[in-house]
């Protein structure tokens, strides 16, 4: 068939013409350059990207004359549609100091074969499907979509988090793709690639299905063929091709998702820089694992440009940060722990000496310090966000091992303070901690600091079905176990964070909840977020008080769990 016009950059026109961000990627690094659009032609398919290096080296983004990109836009029920290029034929141009023009040559078709010579036809302008992985059989599924499907493979979209179980060359026994009619597809893949996919707030997988039978076979033929039907119909390729194809017509099923998707759906629009900041760091941490236990490489400059954000942040208005960290409670929980503890590691050590250079690498290890958690799931350790059995838990221990090993193996060597942190962080003044059971003399003050800020850290959230304790309480066990943990580290902590911490949900006597922004030089609220009364627990509420008008609210009498009433942090 031979299509008059170039239909690859007509699609790219169409997404022009919506708010959108262009990503060039590297397979080989875990950071995309941002970039801008400066011509295209529609009938000839050649298009113009400037970016700015950022002080790359740019040979990784463009090689052999070719480049690959993302163009991501936000869909109609708020999630990303993504759009992606690879190996697209391109003259790179260096305009300044970083500013680099990629001269591109489109190819003429959306429709391009895959690595198994079969027609890849890639979801767009509005094409879905829905899929569903099973990861580990009856233990871990994962939820994405459909970017792009040949009879070969596909190509899935998921959230980054979800990331962490997976690796490349891993069989994953339950592939399940529910198209918006009810149609479905249920088949065993192999996962040929990862990697971070637009914004980076999702990943790429690409998987290559496995153990097909000859009625597989057929009906993957029929709904390739369909989306290929769909695809010339909404880029006009074909203007002949007459009504869209069944699939795509969304069933009872499908319509209720999208309702209740819309419902769901939370705006990210209005946060504040401090907010984006700290999701960044999140999304951040989980490149580097992605990158780490699928490339066998550590980036390193991914590390440390973590930890210049986060001293940053800290420096810029520490308040405004420790509200910001009460956000990460839907994180997966190693990161949500690992950026926590990073960032009251930083805020104590700045506090006490903003000059001391022991800063930098205890929080480049308070950084990764969990990340050998994720490094270990596997059919025995199938996800870390279940309660864990007794087997399961002794096996997690190793994790600093575990993480140390795979640091070596990638050929990364952390500098002696960094690998104290990571080696040190769970050990105990008794000797009752792991790996290595060191004991009071073999501890120094940072090992000592964050293993404090550790255990306050776990006590203050949920864990493995137990319920998150009040600061004092928190507090309270560890001066009880003043065996295994400096009291006095315990009162100067107390003295900085105080019993109403910020992030906290307070309770007060006439029975209204309420976020704490800020705290005065003693540790008490000064400025809260109302977000319920309990006596009209169905009324939404968001009104920020002042501590002269508290009394409307009444006396403080504590913190509550927020998970007993359902309720999570203004991000706004």
């Amino acid at each position: 068939m031979h299509f008059a016009e170039n239909t690859a950059a007509k699609v790219v026109k169409s997404l022009m013409d919506r708010d959108h961000e262009l990503f060039i990627f590297s397979n080989s690094l875990t950071g995309t350059l941002s970039g801008d659009i400066t011509w295209l032609d529609a009938d000839t398919g050649h298009l113009t990207i400037c970016a700015d290096s950022r002080g790359r080296d740019i040979s990784h983004y463009s090689q052999d004359g070719r480049l690959s990109f993302d163009i991501e836009v936000q869909d109609d029920d708020g999630g990303a549609e993504i759009f992606n290029f690879e190996r697209v034929s391109s003259i790179t141009i260096k305009r300044d100091h970083h500013l680099y023009e990629f001269q591109c040559q489109l190819p003429d078709s959306v429709l391009l074969n895959d690595n198994r010579d079969a027609i890849r036809i890639p979801f767009i302008l509005g094409m879905h499907a829905r899929v569903n992985c099973e990861v580990y059989e009856d233990e871990l599924n994962i939820k994405g979509k459909l970017r792009n499907l040949s009879i070969g493979g596909c190509m899935i979209d998921i959230a980054i988090e979800d990331s962490a179980a997976l690796r490349v060359d891993q069989v994953i026994p339950g592939v399940l793709i529910d198209f918006p009619n009810g149609t479905s597809i249920s088949t065993k893949g192999l996962i040929r690639h990862i990697r971070p996919f637009g914004s980076s707030t999702h990943a790429a997988v690409g998987l290559q299905f496995i153990e097909k039978d000859h009625a597989l076979d057929e009906h993957l033929f029929h709904v390739v063929a369909e989306a290929e039907r769909e695809v010339a119909i909404r880029t006009g390729m074909n203007p002949e091709a007459g009504a869209g194809s069944p699939l795509f017509i969304a069933g009872k099923k499908e319509k209720q998702i999208m309702r209740r998707e819309a419902q769901d759906k939370v705006k990210h629009a209005n946060q504040p820089p401090m907010t984006r900041g700290v999701k960044e760091l999140a999304k951040q941490l989980h490149i580097i694992l992605m990158f780490l236990k699928n490339q066998n490489t550590f980036p390193e400059d991914t590390l440390y440009d973590c930890v210049d954000t986060l001293l940053l942040l800290v420096n810029k208005d520490r308040k405004q940060l420790l509200y910001a960290l009460s956000l990460l409670r839907n994180e997966a929980e190693w990161v949500r722990h690992a950026i926590q503890v990073a960032a009251t590691l930083a805020d104590f050590m700045i506090g006490r000496d903003p000059h001391s250079p022991y800063i930098l690498e205890s929080v480049a290890g308070a950084f990764i310090h969990t990340m050998g958690k994720p490094l270990m799931l596997g059919p025995h350790l199938p996800t870390l966000k279940a309660n864990m059995t007794p087997d399961q838990k002794t096996l997690l221990k190793g994790h600093t091992t575990t993480l140390l090993e795979t640091l070596d193996t990638a050929g990364w060597q952390p500098s002696q303070l960094c690998r104290n942190v990571i080696e040190y962080c769970n050990e105990r003044l008794d000797g009752s901690g792991y790996p290595a059971g060191k004991t009071d003399q073999d501890l120094n003050d940072t090992a000592r600091l964050i293993g404090l800020i550790k255990v306050i850290n776990k006590l203050m959230h949920p864990r493995n079905g137990a319920a998150p304790r009040a600061p004092l309480d928190a507090y309270r066990w560890v001066s009880d176990h003043d065996e295994q943990y400096d009291k006095a580290l315990l009162v100067e902590y107390i003295q900085i964070y105080g019993l109403y911490p910020i992030g906290c949900l307070a309770q007060f006597s006439r029975r209204f909840l309420a976020w704490i922004i800020d705290t005065d030089s003693k540790g008490m609220p000064t400025r809260v977020n109302v977000v319920k009364n309990l006596a009209f627990p169905n009324t939404a509420i968001s009104t920020e008080l002042e501590a002269h008008d508290f009394m409307q609210i009444g006396k403080l009498e504590g913190i509550a769990n927020p998970d007993d009433y359902d309720i999570v942090p203004k991000e706004g």
